[in-house]
């Protein structure tokens, strides 16, 4: 599986499914389902729903949840618990890890048999504030060596997801700048088309 492109992270809303449902038809290449409610017959409604769109779910901070939806995968950060044990548990499906700002964490995680990691906040982020603007020399800095595919998380917009590529991340990860506004399929494909541009123009390009 090509882990590469725009990543939707759900955020908190009553009418969740409809907003996820606007965000697969403006052609999102991953979706992570986050809730503190660990409501799972929604989770299972959006896991059904994101495959009738090919759509893979990662479920966060959860790998029991994770498998009994049959979900692709899931995603840990700090406290969620060994990457390790987690791989040997999702076997044949996707694990994503937060590594924040970190080298060695980066490390770590792909040791571990991360597929993907997450990098950020890159930019100063509504859904995060506590882990601040982390900025695009870190990113520039820790990609490059990162091994595995690297998501840019944290305040990404349609006016600097370009640079969150340029400076060496494979796909953004976004919640707010397209699930939370009116027309959210049309915030993905603006958002899908600038991330698409620039991974066609390349790092260098």
């Amino acid at each position: 599986m090509k882990l590469r492109g725009l990543y939707a992270i759900t955020p908190q809303a009553s009418d969740l499914e409809r907003k996820l449902r606007l965000a697969l038809e403006g052609g999102i290449a991953l979706l992570q389902y986050r809730s503190k409610s660990r409501d799972r017959a929604q989770a299972a409604g959006i896991v059904r729903m994101a495959r009738d769109y090919g759509v893979p779910v990662i479920v966060n901070d959860d790998v029991d949840l994770a498998l009994e939806l049959d979900a692709a995968g899931a995603h840990l950060g700090r406290d969620d618990g060994d990457l390790r044990s987690a791989r040997r548990r999702l076997a044949g499906r996707i694990l994503g890890a937060s590594c924040y700002n970190e080298l060695e964490r980066a490390r770590a995680a792909v040791q571990a048999g991360a597929d993907y990691i997450a990098f950020g906040a890159v930019f100063a982020s509504p859904t995060k504030p506590e882990l601040g603007s982390k900025g695009l020399a870190v990113l520039e800095d820790l990609a490059p060596r990162a091994a595995v595919p690297v998501y840019a998380i944290g305040g990404i917009t349609s006016r600097n997801a370009a640079s969150a590529i340029q400076a060496g991340a494979t796909g953004v990860a976004v919640s707010s700048a397209v699930l939370d506004g009116v027309a959210i399929a049309e915030a993905v494909r603006e958002l899908d088309h600038v991330v698409k541009e620039a991974l066609a123009r390349g790092r260098n390009g």
